[in-house]
């Protein structure tokens, strides 16, 4: 089925923001102008830059016209493996350096693993894991999102089942499984980029199709691994930075 006229006109004007083409502070074309462009009439042109509004590409001004929205200024998260190792929670502390106050709200469930997430825990099919939803903020905005995946056949019964609850509440996950005689010593990161779901995007407060990094992030001990997530990042918020410790011979 043939996408509506003025959203192809708003998938034009949007590549043409994404290129460049319009900078942020710039005015858009008029209604008049973009109907001319484009061989529309004036409320298909109309329509095509409200559809930019709501995904957050343009604000409208009264009476001036609508206009290309500043990006935020770009924040840098740090991966580092010493991060982890540390008491506390990772993430705060990375905000705190950056002198922001960092936090996150979560829910937790027991859930049958999907086969992709299965097969990064080395676990059986529809295995049972706890599945836990993290939205993190900085400053009350939200920075990213992450998906948590631990096998209930390491942590059902014990203290730290529930990530968020109980004594450990808070804490890393090196940290957390420690607790449990669960000592990790490796993690694994893949890092890939698609656009952001509508879900992804309402809980980011970002533009549907906005790019996001997606980390898959895996814990390691000795034998196993014990923990796996999916982290989602705005590109146009924040960037990463793996500080990678090196050996000394």
């Amino acid at each position: 089925m043939a996408r509506p006229t003025y959203q192809r006109v708003a998938d034009t004007l949007r590549q043409r923001i994404i290129a460049g083409d319009y900078v942020p502070g710039d005015r858009l074309p008029s209604r008049q102008d973009l109907a001319a462009e484009f061989e529309v009439g004036l409320r298909v042109a109309a329509d095509a830059v409200q559809q930019l509004v709501a995904e957050g590409y343009v604000v409208s001004r009264t009476g001036s016209g609508s206009y290309v929205r500043p990006r935020p200024a770009m924040r840098r998260l740090t991966r580092s493996w010493y991060r982890e190792a540390r008491g506390g929670s990772p993430f705060r502390a990375d905000m705190a350096a950056q002198a922001v106050r960092g936090g996150w709200d979560s829910s937790s469930e027991s859930s049958t693993a999907p086969k992709a997430i299965t097969q990064r825990l080395a676990i059986e099919p529809e295995a049972a894991v706890m599945c836990t939803t993290y939205t993190f903020t900085g400053d009350d905005e939200p920075v990213m999102l992450s998906t948590s995946w631990e096998p209930l056949e390491i942590t059902g019964g014990t203290e730290i089942v529930l990530p968020e609850e109980g004594a450990h509440a808070g804490r890393g996950v090196v940290e957390r499984m420690r607790a449990i005689g669960q000592h990790i010593v490796q993690a694994q990161e893949i890092v890939n980029a698609r656009p952001a779901d509508d879900k992804e995007a309402d809980r980011l407060g970002i533009s549907r199709g906005t790019v996001v990094l997606v980390i898959q992030r895996t814990y390691f001990t000795a034998e196993r691994p014990v923990e796996t997530a999916d982290i989602v990042v705005p590109t146009d918020r924040y960037e990463l930075a793996y500080m990678i410790p090196v050996g000394v011979d």
